[in-house]
């Protein structure tokens, strides 16, 4: 099989610049997310990929790079050899260090790149953005260009400006794309799908009918190789300024006018600037931070996070936080939202689960006493699904009441492969759509509100609450909960 674009693919012509061309990022997501969109014939025919890297290989060394490490991370199902050998003549390995301001020019020999719509992405450490950029506007690559960020941009506030202002005064605003791939997750644009096309649950979806939201992003692995980058970064920069406050203004955002891609980020703007600023007191109320100790993860013994390679021993790095988080406007006055997110914990999942108001009377005896009988349940990762529980008669005598669901199960109405996010996410970058992409003000507005959670802990002497690994953190995370009469979905597969 040999992949035709087909109609709804990306721009036909582009030269696809990957920086850090051998990186982890690169073998694992990228050029994997490439390949898909090759073998579905979604990728521009005449599309080229560039991958650059300091490494000193020449292009046959490259290409046999690419077969040792990336073609065994492509998902079995898409795997087709003939699709696979013409996929590799679409890229030209160039070797150049990119730390160097001269070091680019030598891309405008590469065929096709001064003609082609160019895309830059930047998959290297974040001390190398401002750098690239400059040696890109160096060699005159920049104009009608697209660079693509990765995460982490900066540390603080300040560190995201200051990249920005470099990066803007380089290419314009619409030229850069900051990337969140779980943006680019099908059930996230599930839930534009839900909210905004359907009458049934718009109505609901407010103050006056929902007790409470959650948005989980677990994870059992620890820090693998990345406790150096880790211990320096931390659960709160890693996940909650980005990952879940993307989530979390996707949610609560109002209806946008339309799905261009300034009338989506302005309301998740919206909802951002809306966030009740959190003070010293509300800090130690209402946020949780803890650090795994060893424990059992997957039936084995795993060490705790101080005991990990590149961690200080005496670090106070969180790999957990819990949060309690409000939003200031008419839709959500006086709703919680509770948002978590961990390393070595009991699952992997990522979902958001909304909670509906019980019935103001009921007629039909004593209700079940579980928190959220009636509940929306949004599932990310590790399979994405939307499930809606509710309450039903058990069969027999009586009004006994127990708990149903009923799954929207797109899989089986939809037969076509379901994108990647990272699939979704770099086709879009290709034809110009930014709706998925984060906003610089977006991204600065995040940061904003939680600088005072990283001021309050720098001051602080307290160390992160313990949580041993292969468990859903620390107990103050469900007494969060619990004060609010809720608990934690954690039971459903």
């Amino acid at each position: 099989m040999t992949a035709r674009t087909r109609k709804g693919s990306a721009s036909d012509d582009f030269s696809f610049v990957l920086i850090g061309g051998t990186g982890d990022l690169a073998m694992r997501k990228i050029l994997p997310a490439l390949y898909a969109g090759h073998h579905d014939g979604t990728l521009g025919e005449h599309g080229r990929i560039v991958p650059v890297a300091q490494t000193a290989l020449d292009q046959q060394g490259y290409i046999q790079w690419v077969n040792e490490h990336v073609k065994p991370l492509v998902a079995p199902a898409s795997m087709d050899e003939n699709a696979w050998a013409s996929f590799l003549k679409r890229i030209t390995y160039v070797a150049l260090d990119a730390s160097r301001a001269d070091a680019f020019a030598v891309l405008r020999d590469v065929p096709g790149v001064l003609k082609a719509q160019r895309i830059f992405y930047l998959a290297t450490g974040p001390s190398l953005f401002v750098p690239i950029c400059e040696g890109l506007a160096a060699a005159g690559l920049t104009e009608g260009a697209r660079v693509v960020l990765e995460k982490p941009l900066g540390h603080d506030l300040a560190s995201s400006q200051a990249i920005n202002d470099a990066v803007g005064a380089i290419f314009d605003e619409d030229q850069i794309y900051r990337i969140d791939h779980y943006l680019g997750k099908e059930a996230v644009q599930n839930m534009f799908a839900l909210r905004f096309g359907n009458v049934l649950f718009e109505p609901l979806w407010r103050r006056e009918w929902v007790e409470s939201i959650q948005i989980t992003v677990a994870e059992e692995l620890g820090v693998e190789r990345r406790g150096d980058f880790y211990d320096k970064t931390g659960a709160l920069r890693d996940m909650v300024q980005n990952h879940l406050l993307q989530l979390l203004s996707i949610v609560a955002m109002e209806p946008p006018h339309s799905m261009d891609a300034d009338a989506v980020r302005d309301e998740k703007l919206r909802v951002l600037r809306a966030l009740k600023p959190l003070r010293d007191e509300d800090i130690r109320q209402n946020v949780v931070r803890g650090q795994y100790r060893a424990g059992v993860s997957g039936g084995a013994p795993v060490p705790g996070y101080v005991e990990e390679p590149g961690v200080s021993h005496d670090s106070a790095t969180e790999t957990f936080v819990a949060l309690k988080v409000e939003i200031e406007n008419w839709r959500w006055a006086g709703v919680p939202f509770f948002l978590r997110t961990g390393k070595r914990l009991a699952g992997r999942v990522a979902e958001i689960v909304v909670n509906f108001r019980p019935v103001p009377h009921s007629a039909l005896g004593q209700m079940p006493l579980r928190a959220g009988s009636n509940r929306l349940t949004i599932r990310l990762q590790p399979n994405e699904s939307v499930r809606l529980n509710a309450l039903g008669k058990v069969p027999g005598l009586g009004m006994d009441l127990r708990g149903v669901y009923l799954d929207l199960a797109f899989d089986r109405f939809f037969a076509q492969n379901r994108m990647e996010a990272y699939q979704r996410l770099l086709l879009d970058v290709i034809a110009g759509r930014l709706a998925l992409f984060v906003r610089r003000d977006e991204q600065e507005a995040a940061w904003r509100w939680v600088a005072p959670i990283l001021e309050d802990w720098n001051r602080s002497l307290a160390a992160p609450k313990p949580y041993a690994a292969g468990t859903w953190g620390p107990a103050a995370a469900s007494a969060l909960l619990a004060r609010e009469g809720t608990c934690w979905l954690e039971e459903e597969s």
